[in-house]
C-alpha cells in the first residue's frame, strides 16, 4: 500500500482461496445486496482490503460480482483515490461486462477516475455504450456519470449534453426527470464558464 491506498493492480480473477471479504458476499441472489454494507464498513476501516474486494468484480459467481461492485462503488464514493491503481482494469475489463447490476455501479466509479484526454474519450465510449443497455437503471447511472465527468472536464460538456438530451427524449419518466435536472445544471455550467472566459479577457462574440 502507498499513500493510504493499494498499489497498482490489473484486473485479476477471483482468488483460488476466497478471501473473507468475498465470503461475506456469497449467498442469495442479485435481488439483495446481502452483507455488502458490512463489507463497506470493513474496507473503510482497513483500506488494504480493497484489493480483495475489487477482485470480486471479476468473480465467476454473479452474486459476488454484483455485491463486490456495490461495495466498491460505496467505498470509492468516500475514497475515490482507491480506484487509481485499478484505472486500467476499469477502462478495459468493463467495456464488455454484461451484468446490468455491475454496470450501474461501474458507471459512477468511471466518473471518479482522474483521466487524460485519451482516457476521457475511452470512458465516454463505455458510458455511451451503457446508455444502450436494456436496463433503465444502467442508462440512468450512465447519464449521471456523463454529467459528473462534464462537471469536471469542460471539454466533455457538449457530448454529455447531446447524449443526455437523447435519453430525455426517449427515456422512462424517471429518466426524463433526472435528465432534465442534469441538463439544467449543464446549461448553468456552460453559461458560468462562458462568463468566466469573458471576464478573463476572452473576446466576446460579434453582435
Amino acid at each position: 500500500m502507498e499513500n493510504g491506498y493499494p498499489t497498482t493492480h490489473a484486473m485479476t480473477p477471483e482468488p483460488r482461496s476466497m478471501s473473507a471479504i468475498l465470503e461475506r458476499l456469497k449467498g442469495g441472489d442479485r435481488r439483495s445486496i446481502g452483507k455488502s454494507n458490512e463489507v463497506v464498513a470493513m474496507v473503510l476501516k482497513d483500506p488494504g482490503l480493497f484489493d480483495d474486494l475489487f477482485s470480486g468484480l471479476a468473480a465467476a459467481d454473479p452474486v459476488i460480482q454484483m455485491r463486490s461492485a456495490d461495495a466498491a462503488e460505496k467505498v470509492t464514493a468516500v475514497h475515490p483515490e482507491y480506484l487509481l491503481p485499478y484505472k486500467e482494469s476499469l477502462l478495459e475489463f468493463f467495456v464488455n461486462v454484461e451484468q446490468a447490476e455491475v454496470r450501474w455501479h461501474v458507471a459512477p466509479m468511471l466518473a471518479r477516475l482522474r483521466l487524460s484526454k485519451s482516457e476521457q474519450a475511452a470512458v465516454i465510449d463505455v458510458l455511451t455504450g451503457y446508455m444502450n443497455d436494456r436496463s433503465s437503471i444502467v442508462k440512468t447511472m450512465a447519464m449521471q456519470a456523463l454529467y459528473d465527468l462534464a462537471e469536471r472536464y469542460e471539454a466533455l460538456r457538449p457530448v454529455a449534453l447531446s447524449h443526455i438530451k437523447e435519453l430525455v427524449a426517449i427515456g422512462t419518466p424517471a429518466m426524463k426527470a433526472r435528465g432534465k435536472k442534469l441538463l439544467t445544471k449543464l446549461n448553468r455550467l456552460t453559461t458560468a464558464s462562458t462568463r468566466t472566459g469573458f471576464s478573463a479577457g476572452a473576446p466576446k462574440p460579434a453582435g
